[in-house]
This record gives C-alpha cells, sequence and structure tokens, in this order.
C-alpha cells in the first residue's frame, strides 16, 4: 500500500465520523491504522493470516477514544468480536477450539445449485492420460484449470513449472476447440508476477470462456469463480498442504455440472504426502481433512506463534484425550468462578507473559 493510500484508509477508520464499515486487505492490521471504535473484525480465509497477525487486529479494538473513555470510567476496555472463516481451519484453530475460548459453528452443506467434485489421484507416468481428459473435456465446451507450483524453471527444485506446462499444453490442444477438432483453443497463462492489469486481463478472458484452459499458479487459490470450469489439475500435489490443495480444488464444482480434481505426483512420495492425498481423494469437507490436517501435522503452539507442530502436553493427547481435556477445562472453568487470585497465581506460574497468544 502506497502512502497516499494508507493515509485515505487512517483517516476513514479514525476520523472525527469514521467508515462504519472498512474492507480490506493485511494492509488493514498495519500499526499506523488506527480505529476511532473496533467492534467487530471479521477475518475471510483464516488460514492465510498468521497468529500474531490476528492478535494485532484484536488489539485494535483498544485504539482510539475507547482509551480515553477506560481511562476516564476505569472500565476495561472491550476486545472486538471477533468471527473468522475458512472452508479448511487450520490445525491450531481446532486445538483452540478445545483449549481456547473459541466456538465453533459448521455449514455442512453445499450451496445451492454446486455438485460434489470427484478427485482421483495420477502418477506423473499417467500424464497423457491426464492431458487426454483435458482435450476431451475441452472438445466438449468446458473449462479447465491446470495449477502449477513454480513460474519457471528452477535450478534448485526438480518441478514442473508454469511457463513450460503453458507451452506444452498449446501444443498438445493444437486444433482441439469447442466445437470438436479444427476449432482453435485459446490457453491462458497466469501467475503472481504478472502486472496487475494483464492477470485482470486473463482472468476476464477466462471467466467469459475466451480461454478454454488456464494453466496458473497458486494466484487462483481463492477469489476465483467460474461456474463453467469442471476440471482442475493440480501439478506436483505432494508439493501442497491439505488446506491449500482443498482450496484449489474448490475453484471447480461451483456450478451444477459435474466436476473433477486430478491430482498428478511425482514419485517417490512420503508417508506424509501420501496421506494427504489419500485424505483429499476420500474426503470433500473441510472440517474432516482439518481433523486429518491435525492429526498429521499436530496443532501447533497454543502459546507462540507455530501454526502446525507437536504440542508441549506432557501427559495428553489432543487426537485421543478428549474426556481428559473437557475434565480439565471443567475444572478450570470452577477455579476462575470460585477462586480467582489462585487461579491468577496459577497462570502466572506455568504462563507468565504468554497468555496473550490465546487471543489469537
Amino acid at each position: 500500500m502506497v502512502d497516499k493510500k494508507l493515509d485515505e484508509v487512517r483517516l476513514a477508520v479514525a476520523a472525527p465520523a469514521p467508515a462504519q464499515l472498512v474492507v480490506g486487505t493485511h494492509a488493514v492490521i498495519q500499526d499506523k491504522v488506527r480505529f476511532a471504535r473496533l467492534g467487530l473484525a471479521i477475518v475471510d480465509e483464516q488460514h492465510r493470516f498468521g497468529v500474531a497477525q490476528r492478535l494485532s487486529l484484536r488489539a485494535k479494538g483498544a485504539q482510539g477514544t475507547e482509551v480515553s473513555d477506560a481511562a476516564n470510567t476505569g472500565q476495561p476496555v472491550r476486545e472486538p468480536h471477533l468471527l473468522m472463516m475458512s472452508a479448511t481451519p487450520i490445525p491450531r484453530t481446532l486445538a483452540m477450539a478445545v483449549f481456547g475460548d473459541l466456538d465453533v459453528s459448521t455449514i455442512a452443506h453445499l450451496p445451492p445449485g454446486r455438485s460434489p467434485v470427484q478427485t482421483r489421484v495420477f502418477s506423473d507416468a499417467r500424464r497423457d492420460a491426464v492431458i487426454a481428459r483435458v482435450r476431451e473435456l475441452v472438445a466438449a465446451g468446458r473449462q479447465v484449470y491446470w495449477v502449477c507450483p513454480l513460474v519457471e524453471e528452477s535450478e534448485v527444485l526438480d518441478l514442473r513449472n508454469a511457463e513450460a506446462t503453458y507451452a506444452e499444453l498449446q501444443a498438445a490442444l493444437a486444433g482441439v476447440g469447442a466445437t470438436g477438432e479444427g476449432a482453435d483453443t485459446r490457453v491462458g497463462l497466469l501467475h503472481g508476477r504478472m502486472p496487475a492489469a494483464q492477470k485482470a486481463l486473463v482472468m476476464a478472458d477466462f471467466a467469459s470462456a475466451r480461454l478454454r484452459l488456464l494453466v496458473a499458479t497458486t494466484v487462483i487459490e481463492v477469489g476465483v469463480d467460474v461456474p463453467a470450469a469442471t476440471l482442475m489439475v493440480i501439478e506436483h500435489a505432494e508439493r501442497f498442504g491439505l488446506s491449500q490443495l482443498h482450496q484449489l480444488r474448490g475453484r471447480v464444482g461451483r456450478g451444477a455440472e459435474a466436476s473433477e480434481c486430478l491430482l498428478l505426483f511425482s514419485a517417490p512420495l512420503s508417508e506424509m504426502a501420501r496421506a494427504r492425498l489419500q485424505a483429499l481423494r476420500d474426503s470433500g469437507d473441510g472440517f474432516v481433512l482439518a481433523q486429518k490436517d491435525l492429526e498429521l501435522r499436530g496443532p501447533g503452539e497454543l502459546l507462540g506463534q507455530r501454526q502446525s507442530g507437536l504440542p508441549a502436553l506432557r501427559h495428553a493427547d489432543l487426537r485421543t484425550d478428549t474426556e481428559l481435556l473437557e475434565a480439565a477445562r471443567d475444572a478450570a472453568i470452577w477455579l476462575l468462578r470460585h477462586d480467582p487470585p489462585a487461579a491468577q497465581q496459577h497462570l502466572q506460574r506455568w504462563l507468565g507473559g504468554r497468555l496473550d497468544w490465546l487471543a489469537a
């Protein structure tokens, strides 16, 4: 964000008559942006924000006029209500639903008019079969995404890249079009290094069906809605996490037509990668996948910034000791209600200055 735009945001949220609703990106969380009276913060795509960023957003409720009000009245400054949304919650979020003061609401059904996405896993040795499926759908008038992990060839990573794949698929689909053999097929390329205007033009062409196949990096992970796209191919799927794979798969199945997601992997597969691909193949439920992610990666630090990894628990396991965890929570609530000084002493002894992390 340039300084001029930052000044405009600062004026909009902290003026004597501030904006009632502010919509923005990570820029809204910057230290220089101060709110007059923040009451509700909604974080979309929660898994794309770090722990410290979410803490910073909550802290903005203590800015502006409420600070002076608190000083005059002696009343504590209220934190803003926080609503976090995600199609695939990160492991830490599920852990906080157990440990922290976090309520979880689940939308268990697809939106009206949506169809489930069939997911299949292919070795790169069967790449020709995948390309043949792309040709078949393009010839039938459908649209296709093909996602690559890299923009261009890397000297460090031996992975297929978007630019080379774009050239490969242009050649493979020559002469295949919406009306069958003999018509030209337009193949597009989209990645984060392109100028914003060029990216917008490519997406507009794909949305209007002037492009039949879009080769892209993960820039299409969120904010893309093309109901006519019915096939997603993810190159080197073993390199992506479960949450990101599920987000990418969500770009198809947005209309009434049956949709597919083909996961291309390169051997050999690690046990962790194999488990991720199997989980994605077997389930389209974001919370089921989040639970699997928790099982595979661990919940991370409840009193730190790591959002995955094994917790520092000596006598409990989040995955199996549900009854013990519920009993511990009940005991903590009782202690806080009936003996606050003892509860505070216990917290300071064991947690010290790390308590703030629980708010994220």
